[in-house]
């Protein structure tokens, strides 16, 4: 299915801030390995969590969807072995569960999708060879298997590639025995998701010694258990919403935006101020009024790379020239994001420059309209819808319907303020 977006001057409104992703996939999980039931309410229901609530039912949680809500009954930290679990194009799931999984004494095949089978997954295997689990792969991407359990002792891992690998660590080994020493040995990237998940990880009633995320010390034989858990809204999604609103006209509102999340891409509201954006903020509620002039930055996304594809939008229609920098981990997500955004920009009049860990781009108030590949990836679609409002003429994306991956209200969230795209 392609995607049709007409340009328009003015978005106008109010719209609630979709579940974030993040704090729902480690909802779930944690619901699932606790002892007794739990209610989560608001959970992003889309293709990656759904795929997180198959894989917490292979390991012998039961999970029910009732309405706007997950049932979960734990399985106590008992997990069962399923032969192969299939991940769909989730890669939050295969990067954590593989780690749950290797608490297990059976073999456990973990596998997804073409880009799937494309991702990193060497250094997470080989911290966890490092505590006598045997694993192996297609030359260190899936499909993996791994075979514990952990032994114990002090796991050394990486943190430049995937925070996942360590935030699966971090869920796995309150369940064992013994205790556990986790040691970052490289710069971290992604940090807020870290965050997030020791948020998630406290708020089900485990309690890790963190020493500046570079270094975990977690006690063995914890348990997690939480009768209501409340998913909180997604500023990775609603910064496409903001963006928006920034490049157009009047005045958008976006609901349920904690001021007190984990979440890194609460960042995005510091870059529209960079950017010369009016930001307003009362309560859970962020209000940009567009209609200024944008103006270009130096940006790292490092630590945000999810940000990454609608920052490039933006950059291109702001004026002057911007740097978007050391966010190279960009190009191993569902898609090369680097590369999608200077090829899909470029087709639509941008003056882009392509780095090995980001872009230059000189903007300018203009761009033409393109028939744009997605590479069904769901950020890379939103991007490009925004970029559409402001283009000269109708531009069209293709494999539309991944926005289900991470904002499954995306269109109607955009039409009910006032964009002009339709399903062809």
């Amino acid at each position: 299915m392609d995607l049709l977006i007409e340009p328009v001057t003015k978005l106008k409104g109010i719209v609630d801030a979709p579940p974030s992703k993040s704090y729902t996939h480690r909802a779930i999980m944690l619901a699932g390995l606790s002892n007794g039931s739990t209610r989560i309410t608001h959970p992003l229901l889309s293709a990656d969590p759904l795929a997180t609530i198959d894989a917490m039912r292979a390991a012998g949680a039961k999970v029910e969807i009732s309405g706007d809500a997950v049932n979960v009954v734990g399985n106590s930290g008992k997990i069962r072995a399923p032969v192969l679990v299939d991940v769909k194009n989730s890669g939050t799931t295969i990067r954590i569960m593989s780690s749950v999984f290797s608490l297990c004494d059976k073999k456990v095949t973990l596998t997804g999708d073409e880009s799937i089978q494309k991702r990193p997954m060497g250094p997470l295997l080989e911290a966890l060879e490092g505590v006598g689990v045997k694993t192996s792969s297609n030359n260190g991407k899936p499909p993996v298997t791994v075979q514990g359990p952990m032994k114990g002792g002090v796991i050394k891992i990486r943190g430049d590639v995937s925070s996942q690998f360590i935030s699966g660590l971090l869920i796995a080994c309150p369940l064992r025995n013994v205790d556990t020493t986790i040691e970052i040995t490289t710069e971290v990237k992604s940090k807020p998701y870290l965050d997030v998940t020791l948020d998630t990880l406290s708020d089900f009633g485990v309690e890790i010694k963190n020493d500046g995320l570079r270094r975990f010390e977690i006690k063995g034989g914890q348990s997690y258990s939480r009768s209501d858990y409340n998913v909180e809204g997604d500023y990775s999604g609603a910064a496409f919403i903001l963006g928006a609103s920034a490049l157009t006209d009047e005045t958008v509102t976006v609901k349920n935006l904690l001021p007190n999340s984990k979440q890194g891409d609460k960042f995005f509201l510091d870059m529209l101020k960079m950017m010369d954006v009016s930001v307003k903020r009362k309560g859970d509620e962020v209000t940009v009024v567009g209609g200024k002039q944008l103006q270009g930055i130096d940006v790292d996304l490092s630590q945000t790379p999810d940000l990454l594809p609608i920052t490039a939008v933006m950059c291109a229609l702001a004026h002057g020239k911007s740097r978007i920098y050391n966010v190279e981990h960009a190009r191993i997500k569902e898609c090369d994001r680097i590369s999608a955004m200077v090829q899909g920009l470029r087709k639509m009049g941008a003056n882009i420059e392509e780095n090995r860990d980001g872009m230059i781009i000189k903007g300018g108030p203009k761009l033409h309209g393109a028939t744009i590949e997605s590479f069904a990836d769901h950020r890379i679609v939103m991007a490009f819808a925004v970029a559409g409002l402001k283009a000269a003429s109708p531009t069209r994306i293709d494999c539309a319907e991944s926005v289900a991956v991470s904002y499954p209200s995306f269109i109607e969230d955009m039409k009910k303020l006032g964009a002009n795209l339709r399903k062809v």
